[in-house]
C-alpha cells in the first residue's frame, strides 16, 4: 500500500504577508477616496462664512456669494463682469476674532497651465477677509481682490 499523498499546505507566512498587503490596499483606497471635499466649517463662524463665500465665488454663484456680504457692500455693489476663478484654491491660514469683527487670513493659490520646461505653475499669496457682525451674524466687509464680486468690497 502506498503512503497517502496530501497536497502541500500553503506557507503560513506567505498567507500573512498577502493578508497584510490586502489590508494596506483597502486602507489606501479608503484614504484616497475619502479626501474629496474639504470639511465644512461651522457656518456661524468667520471661517465658515469665508469658506462658503469663497466656494460660491469659485463656483460662479454670485447670488449665493452676495448673501455673505454686509448690507453696505451689497447696496453699493458694482459687480465685476468676469472674475478669473477657474484655477483658484483657498486655504485657511489663521483667524483673529474679536467681539464684533474678525480677520480671516487665507492663502490663495492660482494654478496656470504652462508649456515651459517645468510644465504648469502656481502662484500663492496670503490675503485677508475682514468680517463684522451684523445682527449677530458674521458678514464679509471686504475680501481679497481675487475673490471679490463687487469693486467696493475688494482690497489689494
Amino acid at each position: 500500500m502506498m503512503g497517502s499523498m496530501t497536497p502541500p499546505r500553503p506557507d503560513r507566512s506567505l498567507l500573512i504577508v498577502l493578508g497584510v498587503i490586502a489590508v494596506l490596499v483597502v486602507v489606501s483606497l479608503v484614504v484616497v477616496f475619502s479626501r474629496g471635499e474639504p470639511e465644512a466649517l461651522d457656518p456661524d463662524t468667520p471661517e465658515g462664512v469665508v469658506q462658503r463665500y469663497s466656494a460660491a465665488v469659485i463656483a460662479g454663484d454670485e447670488t449665493a456669494a452676495m448673501g455673505y456680504l454686509t448690507p453696505d457692500v451689497r447696496d453699493g455693489c458694482e459687480r465685476f463682469s468676469d472674475a478669473q476663478t477657474d484655477n483658484l484654491r483657498v486655504v485657511l491660514v489663521s483667524t483673529t476674532e474679536r467681539s464684533t469683527s474678525a480677520d480671516v487670513r487665507v492663502s490663495i493659490v492660482a494654478s496656470y497651465e504652462g508649456n515651459g520646461p517645468f510644465g504648469a505653475s502656481e502662484f500663492a499669496s496670503e490675503r485677508t477677509f475682514d468680517l463684522v457682525t451684523v445682527d449677530g451674524e458674521w458678514l464679509i466687509e471686504s475680501s481679497p481682490w481675487e475673490l471679490a464680486i463687487c469693486t467696493n468690497g475688494a482690497r489689494n
